[in-house]
């Protein structure tokens, strides 16, 4: 009896020890895991989700700040790339975003609908805390083209102001919601010191489909122009998860990720002149 029992717990240990080799087999091929396996002597640092392991100092993908005070500045050079996220914030997916630009050690541009940002505060200050590009992109998401221009004005200014009260930072950039635009409505949104935000690389992380579909549109659009601003969701759980994958991509093959940031545009001096006069009098 005593025979028996030890035999039977040596064939359940050797059950045990093969699972734990089939949870340790090697990693899906079909996908980029630079972002999940150490190089040689580099340690894994965890924060705190045990599924989303990130590296430490070894990404090279971070590339220049660009300051801008408006459209004219916003260059980029070949090979250069801008990440911007539309629609946030939302909890469980936008913070999943923001891990996954700080592993790889970017900053991205997020265009953030006011409403949203009203009811997640907290994730919307985390954005800007986390040194990213804050942007405005209507209050409630409205297609601007089919409003007035005071009211489409009105849907602009209550959308800057809810992100700039969620953020607590200024906020400088603005995306047309579903790009619907005027060169009136461009126009008066520059005289509020806010650069519109164009796209030149759709996604389209926003249709059902597969991450790696995403992921492989997403490319081909960079192969062709060579460089851009790439418009993507931060709502979707698809861009989340092929958020690793394309920024694998990108730094495989030598692309830099651009930080945006706004710069003020000094007051001419004789418009200066002319405010101490009037100040004067």
């Amino acid at each position: 009896m005593y025979r028996f029992f030890v035999l039977s717990c040596m064939a359940l240990m050797a059950t045990l020890s093969a699972c734990s080799t089939t949870r340790q087999s090697a990693p899906d091929t079909s996908i980029k895991t630079s972002s999940v396996i150490a190089p040689e002597e580099r340690k894994l640092a965890y924060t705190g989700d045990a599924a989303a392991p990130r590296m430490t100092g070894w990404h090279h993908l971070a590339g220049r700040t660009l300051e801008v005070s408006s459209l004219a500045d916003l260059k980029l050079q070949d090979k250069e790339v801008i990440l911007s996220f539309d629609d946030g914030p939302i909890p469980g997916r936008t913070d999943k975003v923001l891990a996954i630009l700080d592993q790889f050690g970017v900053k991205g541009a997020f265009m953030m609908v006011g409403e949203m940002a009203e009811m997640h505060p907290a994730l919307a200050r985390k954005v800007a805390e986390d040194g990213n590009t804050i942007g405005s992109h209507t209050y409630d998401h409205a297609n601007l083209s089919s409003l007035d221009f005071d009211a489409a004005m009105a849907e602009v200014i209550k959308g800057e102001l809810a992100v700039t009260k969620a953020t607590g930072t200024d906020v400088s950039f603005f995306r047309f919601p579903y790009l619907a635009e005027s060169h009136r409505l461009r126009a008066a949104i520059a005289m509020r010191d806010m650069v519109v935000m164009d796209v030149d690389i759709d996604s389209k992380d926003y249709f059902n489909t597969t991450p790696v579909s995403v992921t492989q549109r997403t490319m081909d659009l960079l192969h062709k122009r060579g460089r851009g601003i790439i418009l993507m969701h931060d709502i979707h759980k698809r861009t989340a998860t092929m958020l690793p994958t394309l920024l694998s991509e990108l730094e495989t093959e030598g692309y830099k990720v651009v930080t945006l940031k706004f710069k003020k545009t000094p007051m001419p001096n004789n418009v200066l002149a002319s405010a101490d006069f009037v100040t004067i009098r």
